[in-house]
């Protein structure tokens, strides 16, 4: 039996704190979501002044990222690049913005973030995942 890390609601909440200062430095109204590997919501929080349609944004790019093993601007760069048919992949938030969480070679989650540009997304969700050091 092999066994892997795992992320855990400290280690989501300490994600969700570092992504949303990093936001709030910056002035940015966004929503953060952290997934499991199976793209299940761990957290996810919207910031006043977020539109809501940013959280069901967010969780889809978590999901994504997680569930893809990579960041979700790879399905928006293989979609771009003319392999249009990927739109009717069974997967929603292929989008920049969301980034896996990557420990020990495990893909252990990922963070998925709406609200502005799509790389300013993925960069609030780079400095969550940085917090775990």
């Amino acid at each position: 039996m092999k066994s892997k890390p795992c992320l855990g609601l400290e280690d989501a909440q300490r994600i969700v704190a570092a992504a949303a200062a990093h936001a709030q430095a910056h002035r940015w109204a966004v929503s953060i979501c952290v997934c499991d590997d199976g793209g299940h919501i761990l957290l996810l929080q919207r910031a006043d002044g977020a539109a809501p349609f940013t959280a069901r944004m967010a969780i889809a790019k978590g999901t994504a990222a997680a569930l893809g093993r990579r960041e979700s601007k790879a399905f928006e760069d293989t979609i771009n690049q003319g392999r249009t048919a990927f739109v009717t992949a069974p997967l929603e938030g292929m989008l920049e913005g969301g980034v896996p969480i990557v420990v020990d070679g495990h893909t252990v989650g990922a963070v998925g973030v709406s609200g502005v540009k799509s790389s300013e997304d993925a960069e609030i969700a780079r400095a969550g995942i940085a917090a775990l050091g």
